[in-house]
């Protein structure tokens, strides 16, 4: 387990948490299980994001199911054990899949499978995970 002590986090609507990340519209926010979400970083759950169980996102991301500057709409889903990395941005309608990686910076507009590691602006497929690689965070506890 990373967390021993893992506890929900109080979220209210456009409020910091205690660890400085902010959500709107908390009730389409899903969150898993022993989540890790960086400092600044922004949700924008408007049109639903669910985040399962052990995702990791860095500091100052944004996540958004809504954009405003085309009016794209679309749930979010990052499913369990992906990583985001700082500063990257998900757009409206886009799955993260199972275990895969996400380099810092990387602009996130599709897609991405499960067991993958993208980055880039726009993120693209670098490579596969090997499956044994998989898990090797569940093993580290604070």
């Amino acid at each position: 387990m990373r967390f021993k002590n893992w506890e929900y986090p109080i979220i209210e609507d456009g409020k910091p948490t205690k660890y400085n990340w902010i959500v709107q519209h908390t009730e389409k926010l899903k969150l898993g299980h022993m989540t890790d979400i960086g400092a600044f970083t922004y949700v924008n759950a408007q049109y639903g994001v669910d985040i399962e169980d052990n995702v990791q996102i860095g500091s100052h991301c944004s996540i958004y199911s809504l954009s405003t500057i085309d009016n794209k709409t679309g749930r979010i889903v990052l499913k369990k054990n992906c990583k985001i990395g700082t500063h990257s941005v998900v757009m409206p309608g886009v799955t993260i899949g199972e275990n895969s990686i996400i380099g810092a910076f990387s602009f996130v507009n599709q897609d991405i499978p499960d067991n993958v590691i993208a980055y880039g602006v726009p993120a693209r497929i670098i490579k596969m995970i090997e499956s044994d690689n998989k898990n090797l965070d569940s093993e580290v506890t604070d």
